[in-house]
């Protein structure tokens, strides 16, 4: 072999152990010093609190955990973008995050239609979507192995309707007031089937547009039904409409919201018509700092405690528990493996369970009153 091949085999073979023993390439969003998540949710417009909140509880558990060195010495970055709580928008921003940000991961989406729209995306990617703030039924399948939820889903809400309702007032003339797009129908959905397993029918069903506050249509359906009761599906400020303009038309049956509505939001935007009304919750008490994590969360919130916030400091958490268990280098594939394979995690005294067949880590539902000065008031039954 001539010097010159010679030389050259030695490089190749030079070449090829540098490479064996440089390490694999970074997961996308993975470097030396951080972890970059990203969301895709509404910042702006009559649904823009619930975004807001979503990434406000994010970032407090992504600030805590970065004051005491971050996990495993890499600091955690949220980069949020507002998709408007519209689908189309949904996908756009999302392919952004993806393609252009380079997240680790999906976090804290809001809503149904514009989960529909952007989780084919990520699963299409391999990215993992991480604590969507919406309770559809559609991606508590456990074949999206991307997709992780951490709250209940809307039909064990609206199950919980129901039951108090029927059992606790004796009340059976219940009508419906639903967003008409795909989290409204998931909502209607849960609604017709607690009501058939007790033998009983919808007295009304009225809707509105997303992202409008057009309930006239609506209030007078219901005002002709005069049901005893109304379940509500849908955000604050058309909730908060209806609510307002049924009152001055003397139309007073119980009304009774999801939690997606935005329980402070609602509560801000009824102001003195808020009295009595009922929102259902999938997180803690925001105020029971008996439980630490919720202890926690308020050491660490930047701003008032609420409901949506709590929810999204608690998908941070699961995060960094997560990526803490994973050590080294974190990858994609290694965190949903082990969110699964750890099946129980302890947040601060709260349990969220998963495992191959499930992917939602609570599942209980709260039941709050609104007080008359706005506040609200944990109750486990429903009185008169």
């Amino acid at each position: 072999m001539s010097m010159r091949r010679y030389g050259a085999a030695v490089a190749l073979a030079g070449a090829i152990a540098l490479a064996c023993l440089s390490p694999a390439r970074a997961e996308d969003g993975v470097t030396a010093d951080s972890i970059t998540f990203g969301q895709a949710a509404v910042l702006q417009g009559p649904a823009s609190a619930l975004g807001q909140g979503m990434r406000a509880g994010i970032q407090a558990a992504f600030d805590e955990i970065n004051a005491r060195g971050g996990v495993h010495g890499r600091k955690l970055k949220l980069i949020s973008r507002d998709d408007g709580y519209e689908p189309e928008r949904a996908i756009a921003e999302t392919r952004k995050l993806i393609n252009e940000d380079k997240v680790f991961a999906l976090i804290g989406p809001v809503g149904t239609p514009t989960s529909a729209a952007a989780q084919p995306i990520a699963t299409a990617a391999h990215v993992p979507f991480i604590g969507p703030f919406t309770g559809a039924g559609f991606l508590r399948n456990p074949k999206l192995e991307n997709v992780v939820n951490v709250r209940a889903s809307y039909g064990a809400e609206t199950e919980a309707w129901i039951k108090h309702l029927t059992e606790d007032l004796k009340i059976k003339k219940i009508a419906i007031f639903y967003q008409d797009d795909a989290f409204g129908r998931a909502g209607l959905d849960g609604v017709k089937a607690a009501m058939k397993k007790r033998g009983l029918e919808l007295a009304e069903e009225a809707t509105y547009e997303r992202n409008t506050v057009a309930v006239k249509t609506a209030l007078l359906a219901l005002r002709r039904a005069a049901p005893e009761a109304v379940v509500m599906v849908g955000a604050y400020k058309p909730c908060a409409e209806l609510i307002k303009l049924a009152h001055k038309l003397e139309l007073n049956p119980v009304f009774v919201n999801i939690s997606f509505v935005g329980a402070s939001a609602l509560a801000k935007e009824l102001g003195p018509d808020g009295k009595g009304v009922v929102v259902s919750q999938v997180v803690p008490f925001p105020w029971d700092t008996s439980l630490k994590v919720v202890g926690d969360y308020q050491a660490a919130i930047k701003g008032t405690p609420d409901f949506v916030s709590l929810e999204g400091y608690l998908v941070g958490r699961l995060a960094i528990a997560a990526l803490e268990k994973i050590g080294g280098e974190p990858t994609r594939e290694g965190l949903l493996k082990v969110i699964k394979d750890t099946g129980r995690f302890d947040i601060g005294g709260l349990a969220m369970t998963f495992g191959p067949t499930k992917n939602e880590g609570l599942d209980q539902v709260f039941l709050t009153v609104i007080q008359p000065d706005g506040s609200f008031k944990a109750v486990d039954r429903l009185v008169m």
